[in-house]
């Protein structure tokens, strides 16, 4: 009696793998696909060069604005365009858990972090490169009524590049720092509350209080320190660049790293 051997079966690959690469283009199809990234982006990039281009055609030369930063003179629109992204970040991320689709991404991403951090890296590259395009645009389209006044500058002009693309990572790092708060409190009415109560109005508050500790530890927080960065000359009372980008990075890493504790060990 003979017997045989059934054939050894040999497992097959899955289709598809969890890769960062695929990861990274799942959120990139998810951000550019929602119709509210590109009006919110647009609206931002509209205001900054907006009001860039005001400033620039009603300005006098020995007027009020005389003194004022020659980029901070002509970003002023970056407090209403940087308002936009703040919402946006906060939407990229507390957005799923709203519509629930934030499940569906964790259960194709069992680890879940990866998913915060593709969000975030997306998030920032797109930011930044639509800010950045919008600064050097604005800047150049406001010198064209500039050019014959006391504010006529040029790009090659001491610290005004750095200025320009310091105004860019501020705002990015700022919606970076909202991104992390809705994804931490996984509700856009509370992380808008957040970021304006905690970022925008704390500051202030404390401000009024009549100790010089709080003053030296004000300039560091978020909206002082990306004011820094947007400025050629220094801004009496605030950081320095250096400074100013290091403690912004530190905020938008602490936010994130209290996003994904609480993305680790809390259910969706």
């Amino acid at each position: 009696m003979t017997t045989t051997t059934p054939p050894a079966t040999t497992r097959e690959a899955p289709p598809y793998r969890i890769t960062p690469t695929r990861i990274l283009r799942s959120e990139w199809h998810k951000l550019r696909s929602l119709r509210s990234t590109w009006i919110t982006l647009t609206t931002a990039a509209a205001l900054v060069l907006g009001v860039g281009l005001i400033m620039g055609g009603t300005y006098t030369s020995g007027g009020g604005d005389s003194d004022v930063d020659i980029v901070v003179l002509t970003l002023y629109g970056s407090l209403l365009g940087q308002l936009c992204v703040i919402v946006l970040g906060i939407l990229v991320t507390a957005g799923e858990y709203a519509t629930g689709m934030i499940r569906s991404s964790l259960t194709a991403v069992p680890t879940r972090l990866p998913v915060l951090w593709a969000k975030a890296a997306v998030f920032t590259a797109t930011v930044l490169t639509v800010m950045s395009t919008t600064a050097l645009i604005t800047f150049g389209a406001a010198q064209l009524f500039l050019h014959d006044t006391d504010q006529a500058a040029s790009l090659t002009d001491p610290g005004v590049l750095r200025a320009l693309a310091g105004n860019a990572v501020g705002i990015t790092l700022l919606s970076l720092i909202a991104l992390g708060l809705g994804s931490l409190l996984r509700s856009v009415p509370g992380a808008i509350g957040a970021f304006i109560g905690g970022v925008m109005i704390l500051p202030e508050v404390l401000g009024m209080l009549p100790y010089e500790t709080v003053e030296r530890a004000l300039v560091h927080f978020p909206t002082q320190a990306a004011g820094a960065l947007g400025s050629a000359t220094p801004i009496p009372g605030t950081a320095a660049p250096g400074p100013a980008l290091l403690a912004l990075c530190l905020w938008a890493a602490a936010t994130l790293a209290a996003a994904a504790l609480s993305l680790r060990h809390r259910d969706a």
